[in-house]
C-alpha cells in the first residue's frame, strides 16, 4: 500500500486539494512503537483522524466543472504528520506532535518520550514531503500557477493538546498565510462557505518548503470544517451538512479555476 496517493484533475486545472489527515492507517510496524492499547488507539483515532475529509475531497472534485487533482494521506498522521516540521522549529513539539508523536490529543504517552523520529522521518516524512513538491511543481510547469487547499477538519470542543484552543470555533476556519494566501483566495473562500472565521483555532497554510515564503505564483488556503457540521463526533458517520459542504468546496475550486485567485 502507498504511503499516500497524487489523484489526478483536469490537465488545466491548477488546484491541488490537500488531505493530510483522514486516514486511520498504522503499519503493524509502526503500530509495534505506539504504547496505547487496541481500544486506546482506536479511541485516540477517533479525536486525532479528520475523518471524512479523502470523501469530501473527491465528492466535492465529482461536483467541480473543472477537476482538480488530489493529494491523499492514506496512512493515520499518528505515523508521521506530513505537515510538521521535522526539527526543533515546530512549536507543536511542546506537546509532543512534531513530525513524529509522542503524546496524545490528551497530552498522555503515545510513544516514549526519547522515540528517535529519524526511522519514521526517512521512510514515511520525506517521501511524502518530496512527492508534494513534485506535484506543485508539475503543475506550475503546466498551468503557471498552483493553489494548494489543504483539507482539515476539527472537534467541536477544544482537545487538551491544542495550543490555540480558547478562541473562536467557526463552522469553517480558514487558515492563512501572509505571503501565500492572496486577498482574492479569501475572498472565494468566503463567497463559498459563507459563515467562516479566520485562523482560529488554527492557522497557516501548507506549502512545500522549496516554494514557501519564495514563490508567489504557489498559493495556499487552510480550510478546518467544525466536524459537527458534518459528521458525529468522535469518529462517527457523516449527517446531512456533508454534502453541502461538498458542494462548497467545489464551488471555492470553480471559483479559483475560473480566476487568477
Amino acid at each position: 500500500m502507498s504511503s499516500f496517493d497524487l489523484l489526478p484533475g483536469a490537465e488545466r486545472s491548477p488546484v491541488i486539494l490537500h488531505v493530510p489527515h483522514s486516514a486511520r492507517e498504522i503499519p503493524a510496524e509502526v503500530r509495534d512503537g505506539i504504547v496505547l492499547d487496541d481500544l486506546a488507539l482506536e479511541r485516540e483515532l477517533d479525536h486525532i483522524v479528520d475523518a471524512h475529509t479523502a470523501e469530501l475531497a473527491e465528492e466535492a472534485a465529482r461536483l467541480a466543472r473543472v477537476a482538480p487533482w488530489r493529494f491523499v494521506n492514506r496512512l493515520s498522521r499518528l505515523v508521521v504528520d506530513p505537515e510538521r516540521f521535522p526539527d526543533e522549529r515546530e512549536e507543536m513539539l511542546a506537546v509532543g506532535m512534531g513530525a513524529v508523536y509522542t503524546k496524545t490529543t490528551g497530552r498522555e504517552e503515545l510513544r516514549p518520550a526519547d522515540t528517535d523520529p529519524e526511522p519514521l522521518v526517512a521512510r514515511y516524512f520525506r517521501p511524502y514531503a518530496r512527492a508534494m513538491t513534485e506535484a506543485v511543481a508539475e503543475r506550475l510547469d503546466v498551468t503557471g500557477r498552483v493553489v494548494i487547499v489543504d483539507v482539515h477538519s476539527y472537534p467541536s470542543a477544544p482537545l487538551p493538546y491544542e495550543l490555540h484552543g480558547e478562541g473562536p470555533r467557526p463552522p469553517v476556519c480558514l487558515g492563512t498565510d501572509p505571503f501565500h494566501t492572496p486577498p482574492e483566495l479569501l475572498a472565494a473562500a468566503r463567497e463559498a462557505f459563507g459563515e467562516v472565521g479566520l485562523d482560529s483555532p488554527f492557522s497557516g497554510t501548507y506549502v512545500p518548503l522549496e516554494f514557501y515564503g519564495r514563490d508567489p505564483r504557489v498559493s495556499a488556503l487552510m480550510v478546518e470544517i467544525r466536524r459537527g457540521t458534518y459528521m458525529t463526533e468522535p469518529g462517527g458517520p457523516t449527517g446531512p451538512g456533508f454534502h453541502r459542504l461538498a458542494q462548497a468546496l467545489a464551488a471555492l475550486v470553480d471559483a479559483v479555476e475560473s480566476s487568477d485567485a
